[in-house]
């Protein structure tokens, strides 16, 4: 029956969420155990099936998907409106008010089908590449049904049921890896990718609808639902401009380069950013939750705040220091050797990919406290300073535009975080202050590796062997420096002593 009783007591718990509160601190621990932990997992899967996967297609496959993902993409951005975090953001709300949301987002999940299979053979046309019109048209089909399943995945994280979210996300990315892998040594081609996407949209909208109890009711409009659309409508806003910037760069390369040149340009983008959104999904996961119920709280907002980006730092910024010191091993390892000319792609994304470390500093503290409009203008100012850089450096191909993105995120990191913070219980410094350890340690420790390059690269040893002792040496090195700072080692055991409470 459609319809549920609202009497019942497991359906009225889908919707409380005060007695989270008084323990967050041992439910976001927990959820940061169980999310990295299947962030963990995801992570060598992902890299495994690039190993694989790298091996038996071409990089004209990858620049085909290419091309069809950057319209498929920007499509995307209006799959759930934003009304999937309107619903874990708000402090309080109830069965119709989901219901309606519901409702609505797979009245837009249909609509995108739709725009997706009438814009098909116009993007083809743009690339000058008819088989981008199969693949659009095959993946049409997820967007209404990844709509089915945001308002039960919202619903999971508001409960903060971390454990159940990491079973689902680690079990529909198999499956489409598992595909994605048959189907590649069958000769399937760009359509192993293809194929990848689908199974796990399948797989995941399917599992969410198992664990969550909740069904949709009838839709109810009222006074409270149009707050919560218009907390989406921004967000979504700042979604649109923030990918377009984001992604003009491919759409530029494809256009002009084409798809060799675009397929080197993904590779090392994923590559690069594959740690990252292996570090920042999962603490998104856990930290929006969270600092959404502390948002009436500025005491208790601040500490979480700093103490998660700092986590996040810690563990992110020596592996992109890392990833620079051995970028040429890094590559012939997890690519092989026929995808060396993504080593200066590679190089040139660096200092972007450490900024993006914590490119969700801003996210967090916009969206928990509910300013959506900010972050939205907040998107189209960095939005403007892309373009204006991908415009300017798509004249010299890849590495051109992986220079251009790395000077224009460096340029507007410092303006967005201070606009940012002038309206939440945070500053700029105190910031500045946390992460200065991570940035120091990760930043002389690639240094220090780097100066092994000569003795380790005229020896006859494999790329493994190199890698594996640079890594070595990094690792060591990144150590000590925090034991070598002014109040790094209590910082450093305190973080510690906090990954100890993920074991237990």
């Amino acid at each position: 029956m459609l319809q549920q009783k609202e009497s019942s007591k497991e359906f009225q718990t889908l919707f409380q969420t005060k007695h989270l509160e008084a323990d967050l601190k041992r439910r976001s621990i927990r959820g940061g155990t169980v999310t990295l932990a299947s962030q963990g997992f995801r992570f060598a899967l992902q890299m495994g099936s690039t190993i694989v996967l790298a091996r038996v297609l071409t990089p004209e496959d990858y620049g085909l998907v290419g091309m069809t993902s950057a319209a498929t993409g920007f499509i995307e951005i209006f799959k759930d409106l934003g009304l999937s975090d309107a619903t874990v953001q708000r402090a309080d709300i109830n069965h119709q008010q989901v219901s309606t949301l519901f409702w609505i987002n797979c009245a837009v999940g249909l609509g995108l089908t739709v725009l997706v299979l009438a814009i098909a053979p116009w993007v083809a046309s743009f690339y000058n590449e008819p088989r981008v019109t199969g693949i659009m048209n095959a993946l049409s089909i997820n967007f209404f049904l990844a709509s089915l399943a945001a308002q039960h995945t919202a619903l999971l994280k508001r409960q903060m049921r971390f454990s159940t979210l990491a079973i689902i996300n680690v079990f529909s990315m198999t499956t489409g890896v598992i595909v994605a892998v048959i189907a590649g040594f069958v000769g399937a081609g760009y359509w192993s990718l293809v194929l990848m996407f689908i199974a796990s949209v399948i797989t995941y909208t399917s599992s969410n609808w198992i664990a969550c109890r909740w069904r949709p009711g009838w839709p109810v409009f009222e006074s409270q639902v149009g707050s919560m659309l218009k907390f989406g409508r921004n967000l979504t806003g700042f979604k649109v401009v923030n990918y377009f910037s984001r992604n003009l760069d491919n759409i530029l390369i494809g256009r002009l380069w084409g798809s060799v040149e675009l397929g080197l340009y993904a590779k090392a983008y994923q590559l690069i950013l594959l740690p990252i959104n292996q570090i920042n999904g999962p603490m998104t996961a856990v930290a929006m939750p969270a600092l959404s119920r502390l948002q009436t709280d500025p005491e208790r907002y601040r500490r979480y705040y700093y103490k998660a980006i700092l986590n996040i730092c810690f563990i992110g910024m020596p592996i992109i220091g890392f990833l620079f010191a051995a970028s040429r091993e890094v590559v012939l390892v997890v690519l092989g050797p026929q995808w060396v000319e993504v080593v200066p792609i590679f190089q040139y994304l660096m200092p972007a990919a450490f900024v993006g470390t914590f490119n969700v500093a801003t996210g967090w503290v916009f969206q928990s406290l509910g300013q959506t409009d900010r972050q939205f203008k907040s998107g189209l100012v960095g939005t403007g300073l892309r373009i204006a850089a991908f415009l300017y450096f798509a004249r010299w191909g890849a590495v051109g535009m992986a220079i251009g993105y790395s000077i224009t995120e460096m340029i507007w990191l410092i303006p967005r975080l201070i606009y940012c913070f002038h309206k939440s219980p945070l500053s700029f410094w105190g910031l500045a202050k946390i992460i200065s350890y991570p940035f120091t340690a990760s930043i002389c420790a690639a240094f220090l590796a780097m100066l092994a390059e000569y003795p380790l690269s005229s020896s006859d040893s494999s790329a493994i062997l190199v890698l594996s002792s640079k890594g070595v040496l990094y690792l060591v090195s990144y150590i000590a420096i925090w034991f070598l700072m002014p109040g790094g080692k209590g910082l450093f055991m305190d973080i510690l002593s906090t990954i100890s409470q993920l074991k237990k």
